[in-house]
Order: C-alpha cells, then structure tokens, then sequence
C-alpha cells in the first residue's frame, strides 16, 4: 500500500509541480525570503511554489512539494502563527508566544501541524542545539503521517528567536527514498542562512 501511495505521491508531484511553481532560484544568494530580512545561498537550483502557508511562508522544492519541500518561516512576530489557519474557529492554531525557549520550537511546530492538517500520528524524534545563522537555536527532526495519503513522511528543522521574531526553516519529504535523496541540499542550504 505504501508504494503506491509513494506513486500516486510522485505522479501528483510531477503533473502539479510545474503548475504550482512561479519562479526558479538560482544557485546564489537569495534574499528576502519569506518577506523578511531571512536569505540563503542555495547550492543548486529549487522551485519557489507560488502557494504560500501565511504571510511569513515561502516553500522551495526540486521535485515537487509533495516528494520535498523546504518552508521557511521568516520572521514570525510574537502572536503570529506559523501559517494561516485552516479552520481558526474550531482548529485555531498555537502562537508564538513572548516566553517561548528555543527548546519550545519544535512542540509549536508539531501543535501547528495537528491542528491545521489534522495530522494524529506526530513525533519528534530528536532535537539538539544549534547555532542558526549565528544566534543559539535548535536543530530537531521529526516524522508524521497526514490523514489525507496514509504516507509516512520524515522531517529536519533549524530554527532560532531574534529579539520578537521566529526564524525556522523545515524540510521533509516521504520517508521512503525521497528524504534521504535530498536532505544533503537542504543541511548545506541551512548552513547559509542569515538573519
């Protein structure tokens, strides 16, 4: 059942992908990404999606969103969410909050996704602090399942607080073949960020 879901996933990818995508990025850097002061220098070329989550969301990929994707979360306000709710009436959505700890990063991530994708089957596997762009951050993975395709989904996140703001950027891809294909791209993209 899981090869085909990975089929369905990746046939869905490829016909949606182009459709989806409204620029390219060049290797190089990239600045302002996710509307705010955020940039990068990827080492290859990615997709940046015209669909974006909330006002502080950009998403890139290779292939298409559904076999990886990378979102950046730029610059999340205190009170923000990190994406436009769904359903703000009966799956309101966590906040950044002022007393929020870096080590809280990933339980807002893995709240945001319950509530906005109805995602039961959550967890975070790891976390450690990191430096992220200079400032004292996390890194965290984690896996999930969404209710919509049955897949098995795995994920790697940095993120960080500056003064009032959040800064997290994510990738994740199915678990089989997909994740392991790109995670190297997406570490050294991490690696360039900047505030």
């Amino acid at each position: 059942m899981t090869k085909r879901l990975l089929i369905t996933a990746a046939l869905a990818a490829t016909l949606a992908g182009p459709a989806l995508a409204n620029s390219l990025v060049a290797p190089g850097p990239v600045p302002r990404i996710a509307r705010s002061t955020l940039s990068a220098v990827p080492g290859t070329e990615w997709n940046r999606l015209s669909a974006r989550g909330g006002k502080n969301v950009e998403i890139w990929t290779l292939d298409g969103d559904e076999l990886n994707k990378v979102t950046f979360y730029g610059g999340v306000l205190v009170g923000d969410t990190l994406f436009r709710a769904a359903d703000r009436k009966n799956a309101p959505l966590p906040k950044v909050t002022p007393n929020m700890l870096i080590t809280d990063i990933p339980a807002l991530l893995e709240s945001s996704y319950r509530s906005q994708y109805n995602t039961t089957q959550m967890s975070i596997d790891s976390q450690e602090p990191t430096l992220v762009a200079g400032h004292k951050g996390i890194k965290f993975t984690y896996s999930f399942v969404r209710q919509d395709d049955e897949l098995q989904r795995k994920g790697e996140a940095v993120g960080a607080f500056v003064g009032d703001r959040l800064y997290l950027v994510s990738y994740e891809a199915p678990a089989i073949h997909f994740f392991d294909k790109d995670v190297a791209s997406f570490r050294q993209l991490a690696t360039t960020l900047k505030f």
